[in-house]
This record gives structure tokens, C-alpha cells and sequence, in this order.
């Protein structure tokens, strides 16, 4: 049976909630039989999170599926590169690893994700740039490391909206999606990981 690592981040800045959590949590109310599935919440803190993902990494995965809150989006951003880049905000960036390539692109179908999502009622597009906060680091730090660890593991970055709820609880007119919308997203992607040779 495939094995999926997914991952979400911890509340950061102002936000008493991730959006990525919140989508995890109801994923759980309602897994499906395949792929078999290992969860992580992790900080959002540049320091811990090579060492939380190599540890997390060693068990092998067949993918890694990174999910993290993206502020003003309104659809599922499926992440294709992630570079080797790393900045807090505010602060210069620099190379997340100083011997890494420039730049991994995922090798997993994401058009027809995106296709298969927007066909289900559930907003998706193929992104190009992760950023160079945390959510990116972690993308690329999970395909480095499955390179340099000689890993079969496949890694993806999705970057989800805001839940609605946390849009009322900031007082703000900015993009969201129902966590119970993008549950079900996530497990239509789980389901072409399950189907996938």
C-alpha cells in the first residue's frame, strides 16, 4: 500500500489558527482506506524544521504532501518549484542549503490535478512560486533531503485559502474557502496517490 507523509504548520503572526491545520483535522474525520496515511504539525520556525522533516523523511514515504496557509488566495495552489531560497519576513534571504541545487520541480501530475479539482467544484491552479517563507523551505528541504537520502519519497507543496472562519475572526474581506471544501480536495488527491504506479 502507498504511504503518504502530510504535513501542516502551526499558527504564526496574527492568525490563532492555520488554515493547513484546520484542513488536516477534518481530512482525519474522514480518511480514506488508501493511501495509508502519517500526519505532522510543525513550527512555523526555520531552525527546527530540516531537522523535524529529515527525522520524518527516514520512515521513506512514497510522497510527501506539504500543506500551508496562503493568505488572499482563493483556490488551492498547487506548488510545481520550490528554490533554494529562505528569508523571515523583513530579512535578506539566503540559500536554505548552501550545496543545493537551485531549484526542484515536482514530478507528480499537477495539471491534472488542478483539472480534476476544478471539475469537483473545488477552486485549483498550478503554481509556479511557493515564496521563500517557510512554505517553500519546506518543499524544497523535502526533495533535497529525499535526494540526498536516497529516498523514493515524491514531494508536493499546497498552499490552501484561509477558512472562512478565520476571515470572521479577523474582521477580514479577504479570500477563504470552507475547510470542509478543501478536506475534500485533498482527499481526491489522495485517492490519484493511492491510483498511482
Amino acid at each position: 500500500m502507498k504511504t503518504v507523509l502530510i504535513t501542516a504548520f502551526e499558527p504564526y503572526g496574527p492568525w490563532s489558527e492555520n488554515a493547513s491545520w484546520l484542513a488536516l483535522v477534518e481530512l482525519t474525520r474522514e480518511l480514506p482506506e488508501r493511501p495509508r496515511i502519517v500526519t505532522r504539525r510543525y513550527p512555523v520556525d526555520f531552525a527546527t524544521i530540516a531537522q523535524r522533516l529529515a527525522d520524518d523523511l527516514a520512515a521513506n514515504y512514497d510522497y510527501a504532501l506539504h500543506l500551508g496557509q496562503a493568505p488572499g488566495s482563493s483556490r488551492l495552489r498547487l506548488e510545481a518549484i520550490g528554490i533554494n531560497v529562505g528569508a523571515e519576513p523583513g530579512e535578506t534571504a539566503k540559500p536554505l542549503v548552501e550545496d543545493g541545487p537551485i531549484a526542484y520541480r515536482t514530478e507528480l501530475p499537477l495539471d491534472d490535478w488542478a483539472t480534476r479539482l476544478n471539475a469537483a467544484g473545488i477552486p485549483a491552479a498550478v503554481s509556479y512560486h511557493a515564496g521563500t517563507y517557510l512554505c517553500n523551505a519546506a518543499f524544497y528541504l523535502s526533495c533535497y533531503l529525499a535526494e540526498r537520502m536516497s529516498l523514493a519519497t515524491q514531494s508536493v507543496f499546497i498552499h490552501l485559502p484561509l477558512d472562512a472562519r478565520q476571515t470572521a475572526a479577523a474582521g477580514s474581506d479577504q479570500a477563504s474557502l470552507p475547510t470542509a471544501l478543501v478536506g475534500e480536495g485533498l482527499r481526491l488527491i489522495l485517492a490519484e496517490l493511492a491510483e498511482m504506479e
